[in-house]
């Protein structure tokens, strides 16, 4: 069963996954799923989710990966 989302975003960021989305014979929707079901189930290599995680630093800027964690830890631990 599938479910709908919304998400916002920056224009010149949805355009661009939007074109990388269509470059790849993919869809935004497949994009995104695959994004999750890595960030929520991969948990078992750690340089991956470092990897996931540093990906998501362009939306917070000034930031760096240790800002990132140390929220995580403060919220999860």
């Amino acid at each position: 069963m599938t479910a709908k989302i919304t998400l916002y975003s920056e224009d010149k960021l949805i355009k661009e996954v939007k074109a990388f989305a269509k470059e790849h014979h993919t869809s935004v929707s497949k994009l995104v799923n695959g994004f999750f079901q890595t960030l929520i189930h991969d948990t078992s290599n750690q340089s991956s989710n470092y990897k996931i995680t540093s990906s998501l630093l362009g939306v917070l800027k000034d930031s760096s990966i240790d800002d990132y964690n140390g929220y995580r830890e403060d919220k999860y631990l």
